[in-house]
């Protein structure tokens, strides 16, 4: 998995942000105490996430978000704002914590336990009883499906033509962590398949859900 953990930027170089900036980011901002999503802040997220509709039916990986992806959304990652460095986590209270969150439709559960997606004994209907999934289908609502750059779960750290609350988390599209969701987005499952496809265990190296590490290309 690429979880970029907090480091210093070089003199002359802009700082890079991690995508738990999504919330703290705006700790620096006129005061601000939460990741947006009301009030009378001008770059807070809407009461919902409005992607373009898709039309093709597909799914995105449960397992390759689940061992790819979340981890991301939990780590405590390096923020830069306005030269103020501080680390925190998407899935912070304030942010898109699933209880206390106010950043928008996006929520994480953190602390989510992990499934082991290859044991028989954890069907679809077991897998989508669980905290986890909860986060999958969430992250997957913030995506168009097939298309990373219309999708605000990218767009939204990269304030790709879009105002986030968090502010800029990832510098360009070739950030590290940028290129998980990138992979992520760009990659459903085949057509007719669910999200729980053994096609998708492609995505790893070697193919194999539980240990395999995640593909970014």
């Amino acid at each position: 998995m690429t979880v970029r953990r907090a480091e210093r930027s070089s003199p002359g170089r802009p700082a890079r942000l991690g995508v738990a900036g999504l919330c703290a980011a705006l700790l620096g901002v006129g005061g601000l105490a939460s990741c947006g999503g009301g009030g009378d802040n001008p770059l807070g997220n809407p009461p919902t996430i409005a992607n373009p509709g898709g039309s093709s039916g597909q799914h995105l990986s449960y397992a390759y978000f689940q061992r790819c992806v979340y981890p991301i959304l939990i780590a405590p990652l390096q923020i830069n704002q306005s030269g103020n460095i501080s680390t925190n986590t998407c899935a912070a209270s304030g942010c898109h914590d699933d209880g206390a969150g106010t950043g928008g439709a996006f929520r994480v559960v953190a602390g989510a336990t992990a499934v082991d997606v290859a044991n028989p004994a954890n069907t679809p209907d077991v897998i989508r009883a669980t905290a986890m999934y909860r986060n999958f289908f969430s992250a997957q609502g913030s995506t168009l499906i097939g298309s990373p750059t219309q999708s605000r779960l990218l767009t939204k750290p990269l304030v790709l033509q879009v105002l986030h609350g968090g502010g800029q988390i990832f510098i360009d599209q070739q950030d590290p962590n940028a290129r998980v969701f990138q992979y992520w987005i760009s990659r459903p499952v085949p057509q007719g398949a669910d999200e729980f496809s053994t096609a998708a265990y492609s995505m790893f190296t070697p193919a194999d859900p539980n240990t395999g590490t995640c593909n970014t290309q």
